[in-house]
């Protein structure tokens, strides 16, 4: 299968070489690479131009964005400026962060489940952190269906179908609820070891909390299922505040009429599946 990668990139030094190099050893290479140089101020873009000098299945784009490493649409914005570079002619594309380590038969892997079951809309495997002794252990603080925002690979039908990835906080919630919407499946692959060099999470602060809260809104939670969510975050975290700051910032959307992200039919089926899913975790279903 055909497949290619766009890579945000901001202030990456540290990382961006592990993961470009980790594409190259690749056992099924990609067709096109496009990097994001996204505002960077150290030396992401050296490193970045020594890997086009030797692989031409790179390419660099440099684009001007805000300083702030804020989650959501910061990462999609340099994300859709990459996509717009390219064609149709791919299998699956996949998003994928500037501070990974893939294993070598990744994409292999990935290209045979798309090719197994025409129904998998979004695959990829499960992200490891290195804790202070030097182990490499799981964190995968959601369900097992669910695939971290690092290193998602779309199928090119359902891609379409949700007509892309949202400028919004929450972004890589929402493409897994639309490709469902739209009749595809979400599969992880826990055989799939990923190594994520910073730990998650760092770069969340208060507004980036806030934006939660209005991501829930805007994707049409309604206010207790946001309330649940936000309850479980915070009790992931161990911070209270995340559960007021989520809840502030539904509040300020609802409050501004801030229009939703998703169609009303989107909306029913969001709400619909996730009180599912709640309901069969505490053995309602």
């Amino acid at each position: 299968m055909r497949y290619y990668v766009v890579i945000p990139a901001h202030n990456e030094a540290g990382f961006i070489e592990k993961t470009l190099q980790s594409l190259v050893d690749q056992s099924l290479l990609p067709v096109k690479v496009i990097v994001v140089n996204d505002h960077s101020t150290d030396t992401t873009e050296q490193l970045i131009d020594q890997y086009i000098e030797k692989h031409a299945f790179f390419t660099k784009l440099n684009t001007q964005s805000s300083e702030d490493h804020m989650p959501g649409s910061k990462v999609v914005n340099a994300f859709n400026k990459g996509l717009a570079l390219l064609d149709q002619n791919y299998d699956f594309i996949v998003k994928l962060d500037a501070d990974i380590i893939l294993p070598k038969t990744y994409f292999e892997k990935i290209a045979a489940v798309f090719t197994e079951d025409p129904q998998i809309g979004i695959t990829g495997g499960f992200a490891y952190e290195q804790d202070q002794n030097g182990r490499w252990l799981l964190n995968h603080p959601m369900g097992k269906d669910h695939i971290r925002g690092a290193f998602k690979a779309y199928r090119k039908e359902a891609f379409s179908a949700i007509n892309g990835l949202r400028c919004a906080m929450g972004w890589d919630t929402l493409d897994e609820l639309l490709v469902r919407y739209h009749g595809y499946r979400v599969q992880s692959i826990e055989s799939l070891k990923v190594k994520h060099l910073r730990p998650t999470g760092g770069s969340y602060n208060k507004k980036a909390r806030l934006l939660q809260g209005k991501a829930m809104y805007t994707m049409g939670y309604g206010l207790s299922l946001t309330m649940i969510a936000s309850l479980k975050m915070a009790l992931m975290n161990k911070k209270p505040r995340v559960f007021i700051d989520n809840l502030q910032g539904f509040f300020k959307a609802k409050n501004t009429q801030t229009p939703l992200i998703v169609s009303n039919q989107e909306a029913t089926f969001i709400r619909t599946y996730r009180w599912r899913k709640i309901k069969s975790k505490i053995g309602l279903n």
